[in-house]
């Protein structure tokens, strides 16, 4: 048992010395591609954990951002890279949502990319104006059952996170309530606070703030588990929505052909990064929760939302126009 767990330590450290040295000092810099614009979360995390992982391997890590088509058109360049740990991809559960909101998308994340690790999460909240006198998760399936359309809802745009959290909800509550999507967060985010919407999702750290000034009602959290900014505030599950856990999440992943000792390699570098405070200090004030996973752990994760979303934009009929 001794020489296998010596066998084991020294195979593990072969495969960690092998991917430094193709990282090394010398080699190609690292490419992050980011298929969302500058200031994002995504750009946030590349850039905090990009930084430190140049530091780590002793080489350079540059982002490229390329924005287009709700991340497509990034992510279908990562696709095409070389499977050599030169490139790298910052995706996340958008581009499960956006490869199956548009047509003849030319690539395809559960085949085509080979998942690292979780770097982050996000936590929506589903809030109301007050001037509505929605209290509660069961008074807004009251009042949407009670008139349907009459309650108004919004999000970023089509297809976004917060778009759709909000049809899932629609799915699980048999209720429907009138879309209004806008070109970005910041016409959403006003126009929810001026009462010009009735009810959306905001992220938990945004919306909290908004909630504790009496600006909005807070009627749950779409994570599994409370969320410690907003720990008064149940979750869907608690209220008996099993299904409605609704999560931003971020990760790293490879070109699909990359090796399994390159992915398990970066997999550690990524975690331990992670693990630094601070590090999740820099996550935490973006709105962001640092995260680890396992390749296979990260692999599942994918694998029920790009399932459930599906399901849900072939359900609801949804198109990007």
């Amino acid at each position: 048992m001794k020489v296998l767990r010596r066998f084991l330590h020294c195979m593990g450290v072969s495969m960690a010395l092998t991917a430094s040295l193709a990282w090394g000092q010398g080699t190609p810099p690292i490419k992050i591609i980011t298929p969302f614009t500058a200031g994002t979360g995504y750009d946030v995390i590349a850039r905090t954990v990009g930084a430190r992982l140049a530091e780590r391997l002793n080489t350079s890590v540059v982002v490229q951002n390329i924005p287009g088509a709700s991340g497509n058109i990034g992510t279908e360049a990562a696709a095409k890279a070389a499977p050599d740990g030169s490139t790298l991809l910052m995706g996340g559960n958008t581009m499960l949502i956006a490869s199956q909101l548009y047509k003849n998308v030319p690539f395809q994340p559960l085949r085509d990319f080979a998942p690292v690790s979780l770097a982050a999460t996000g936590t929506l909240m589903l809030v109301a104006h007050p001037k509505y006198n929605i209290k509660s998760v069961k008074e807004l399936i009251q009042a949407s059952q009670a008139k349907p359309g009459s309650v108004t809802f919004g999000s970023p745009g089509v297809g976004t996170p917060h778009h759709m959290a909000m049809e899932l909800f629609k799915l699980e509550t048999s209720t429907f309530m009138l879309h209004v999507p806008y070109r970005g967060t910041a016409g959403y985010t006003q126009d929810i606070l001026s009462g010009e919407l009735m009810t959306g999702f905001l992220p938990v750290h945004v919306a909290q703030g908004f909630v504790k000034t009496g600006k909005l009602v807070a009627l749950a959290v779409g994570s599994v588990q409370r969320h410690p900014v907003a720990a008064d505030v149940p979750t869907f599950v608690e209220l008996g929505y099993k299904n409605i856990d609704v999560d931003l999440w971020y990760a790293f992943y490879l070109p699909a052909k990359a090796s399994p000792s390159l992915v398990a390699s970066l997999n550690a570098e990524i975690a331990a990064i992670l693990r630094e405070p601070a590090i999740r200090e820099v996550l935490n004030k973006g709105g962001m929760d640092a995260r680890s996973t396992s390749p296979d752990e990260l692999n599942a994760l994918g694998q029920k939302d790009f399932a459930r979303w599906g399901n849900v934009i072939k359900s609801k009929n949804i198109t990007p126009d």
